[in-house]
Parts: C-alpha cells; sequence; structure tokens
C-alpha cells in the first residue's frame, strides 16, 4: 500500500477444491467443538447444539464460484428432495443466498457414507452447523473470541500497510483509525515520519486476529504537530471519538468519498487532458480506483441529478447545503435505489468506480464547489459537528488525562495491561 488511507483488503484467492466431494480426508474422526449462540431446528426436532461429530468422518471443502446452496448440498451427497427440505427448514437461521464463493465448509459422514452434518464457515468466528437427516435443522455457532489489550507505536517509513506489519500489530487497526480519523487526516496524503500512538483491545480467534474492537485513545503526529481521538461514550447513541477539547471527531465532511484509492489527478487550472492533450482545467480530484468500487457521498444533502452527461459519463449530483454542492464523475453504475430528490446521510453508497464518458481508465473525479466556485477538495474545511456536552466535561477530561499520562510512560515491558486495567 502506497503512503494513503488503506480501507481496501486484499481478497484471498478461491482455492481449487481436492479431490472427492469438495475435499479432503484421512479417514479418522472428528471431535470439533463449537459453541452453539442460536438453535432453529424443524418443528419438533431435537436441538442441533446437541450434535457430536465424534465418530464421523470428516470432509474438508470450499464454495464453488456460482454454487447454489441445494446444489452443494448434492454434489456432497443429498437428494434433490432432501436439499430442498433442509433449505427450508434452515431459512430463519441461514439466508440461502448469503452463500459465499470461496468460504470454507466441513461435511460430517457416518461410516455408511450417509451425510450427516455440514458446519459452514460464515467468517473466521461464526459458522452454520446444518442437520443433514431428518428432521432437518440448523444452528448459529461461534468459536471462543479472546479481547487482548495492546499499545500501538507506529513510525511511517515506507507504507503504513508495511510499518504496521514491521511493528507486529495487525493492519485492520488502520480501518478503525480511518473511520475516526476520517474528517481530520487526509489518508491519501500520510508521509514518512507521520506517526500513529494507539491504545487499542485486539479480537483473535484459534491465534488469528478477527477484529479491531475499540480504538480507546490515538495520538497522530504529523508535522510535528499531535492530533489526539479520545473515545468518550456519553450514552446518547451519537459519536463517541473527540479531540482534547471535547470537539467531535466527526465533521460536516468526510476527506475523501472512497475509502480506497491513490490521486491520479489534482485539482490545477492548466491541466493536458489526457485524451484530447488540450491544456484545459480540472476542478476536481481524480481518485484512481478498481471498477465497482464504491462512491459516498462525503456528507449529508440532496440528489440534484444522475444522468449520464457526456465527457463526465454517469454522474451524480448533491446539494449539502446553501454553501456546498459535489459531483461525482465517471460512475460505473447508480447505487439501486438513488433518485433525484433524495435525501442521502453522509457515507451512503450512491454509485460504483467506472470509466464511463471521456475516461482512460478506472477512477473517480469528484469536484466540490463552494458558493458556487469549484475548489480543492482536498483543501476544504469543515466546521466540527456537536461539542461533549457540560455536563460530561469533567469525567472527559480525566479520561484524557488518564490516557495521554499512560501514553508517556510506556517503558517497562508488562506495564500496558496494569495501565489499561487502571483506566
Amino acid at each position: 500500500m502506497k503512503l494513503g488511507r488503506l480501507i481496501l483488503l486484499v481478497s484471498a484467492g478461491i482455492l481449487p477444491l481436492l479431490c472427492g466431494c469438495g475435499g479432503s480426508s484421512d479417514g479418522n474422526s472428528s471431535a470439533e467443538v463449537l459453541e452453539v449462540v442460536r438453535t432453529e431446528p424443524s418443528a419438533g426436532a431435537d436441538s442441533v447444539a446437541a450434535v457430536s461429530f465424534d465418530g464421523l468422518r470428516e470432509v474438508k471443502g470450499k464454495v464453488r464460484n456460482g454454487e447454489f446452496f441445494s446444489g452443494m448440498l448434492m454434489r456432497l451427497g443429498m437428494s434433490a428432495a432432501d436439499a430442498y427440505g433442509l433449505s427450508e427448514a434452515c431459512d430463519s437461521v441461514f439466508d440461502v443466498k448469503t452463500l459465499r464463493a470461496g468460504n470454507a465448509f466441513r461435511a460430517y459422514y457416518s461410516d455408511s457414507d450417509s451425510l450427516q452434518y455440514i458446519v459452514y464457515d460464515k467468517d473466521n468466528v461464526r459458522s452454520v452447523v446444518f442437520r443433514c437427516f431428518r428432521p432437518f435443522g440448523a444452528s448459529e455457532a461461534a468459536k471462543p473470541v479472546t479481547v487482548e489489550r495492546k499499545y500501538a507505536d507506529v513510525t511511517i517509513n515506507s507504507s503504513l500497510w508495511n510499518d504496521m506489519l514491521a511493528a507486529d500489530v495487525s493492519p485492520l487497526l488502520v480501518l478503525n483509525l480511518s473511520d475516526i480519523y476520517a474528517w481530520t487526516v487526509d489518508f491519501f496524503g500520510l508521509q514518512k515520519g507521520d506517526r500513529f500512538r494507539v491504545f487499542y483491545d485486539e479480537k483473535t480467534c484459534d491465534g488469528k486476529v478477527v477484529a479491531i474492537d475499540t480504538v480507546r485513545y490515538a495520538v497522530f503526529t504529523h508535522g510535528g504537530e499531535d492530533y489526539p481521538a479520545v473515545m468518550f461514550d456519553q450514552k446518547d447513541g451519537g459519536n463517541i471519538y473527540w479531540n482534547t477539547s471535547g470537539e467531535s471527531m466527526r465533521k460536516a465532511f468526510l476527506k475523501a468519498p472512497l475509502k480506497y484509492s491513490r490521486i491520479s489527478s489534482g485539482f490545477t487550472y492548466a491541466r493536458r487532458h489526457p485524451i484530447t492533450r488540450r491544456v484545459q482545467p480540472h476542478t476536481g480530484v481524480d481518485y484512481a480506483a478498481p471498477a465497482g468500487t464504491p462512491v459516498m457521498t462525503i456528507g449529508d444533502g440532496t440528489v440534484t441529478s444522475m444522468k449520464n452527461e457526456g465527457a463526465g459519463g454517469n454522474v451524480v449530483r448533491i446539494r449539502h447545503n446553501s454553501v456546498y454542492s459535489t459531483a461525482y464523475l465517471h460512475l460505473s453504475k447508480y447505487a439501486s435505489g438513488l433518485r433525484p430528490g433524495q435525501r442521502v446521510r453522509q457515507g451512503d453508497v450512491i454509485g460504483y468506480v467506472g470509466s464511463t464518458g471521456r475516461s482512460t481508465g478506472p477512477h473517480l473525479d469528484f469536484r466540490v464547489w463552494k458558493n458556487g466556485s469549484p475548489i480543492n477538495p482536498l483543501k476544504m474545511e469543515s466546521p466540527p459537528a456537536e461539542p461533549l456536552k457540560q455536563e460530561f466535561r469533567d469525567s472527559f477530561r480525566q479520561t484524557v488525562e488518564d490516557y495521554s499520562s499512560r501514553l508517556n510512560y510506556m517503558a517497562a515491558e508488562g506495564v500496558i495491561e496494569e495501565l489499561f486495567d487502571a483506566i
């Protein structure tokens, strides 16, 4: 990743299925243990939660590209009628339309090679257990998850991704930081020497990091200036991240309209157009990104138009207030259900990156107007949202003091856990 905002996770390639029933088996019985969290067997059936895989033959596999749930069941040995029956019985626990190509499963067979159970992994933590004999049923299950309190201190030397890995920090932390600092830090413009110091909670399962649960306190240092972010929940269902003055980290506008890309062309009045070769103004910012990348509105507003505008291709225009308006050009398609006159909220997906109109490749041409005049989106200032409520000021100041003092006292090994326990 370049020195920019990491949001797009690299998708793992779909590994080829092994021989046999979409997997392999060493012939050993399985003793897999899953914590069932919700069960919905068919009427009158015993709970699938009581199932034991002990003594059953395990066959591992992955969902094939373009495969339907019933097709997977029949591939693993069920009749068409039984596959339909199981699909009907599990609909309150699992939506069969959400079956994802590449996701792993384990099929369990009796000594007579009769399919008994399938455990389908929805993600690294959650699974669904399907009972493949009558009465059919399904259960949600989850592996044990451990929450660990962590501290990270990362200085950017090459890229945020690589420097996170070098510091033995999960790059998933970048996702949380980019959300918290979306209105403050331009993640497309990070520079060598910029630094993140963060207290956070990390979730692990089977020894692997599955999520960054909570960022509690962070300080981003850029150009010799610190930008703290404090988690403080005033239990009103709104913002929970603030600067040390009690101002919301949320601003009126996002810093960028898509979560990861690179700037391929900036705001200028003297750019040579890559197609026409003429020197002409480019009063926007081009973000090069893969076709289909979701494009978000940077703020609340009303869709004033969505149509093909010739050289601009498919364009969505949004009026945010009496001062600001934005446009999103060259879209491959519009978001489903979007229409002119519709009210949209900050972060709503309004379309997808494309190359429609006069374009040399997939990118988003993003433009902003202030009082009718084009301005550079990268230099747009945005006022803070509602500040912290007055009745929480004293408690908030104490929280800031606790974290800031602990941030400056990270010398001794093992101190981190004790400091967290004290907060």
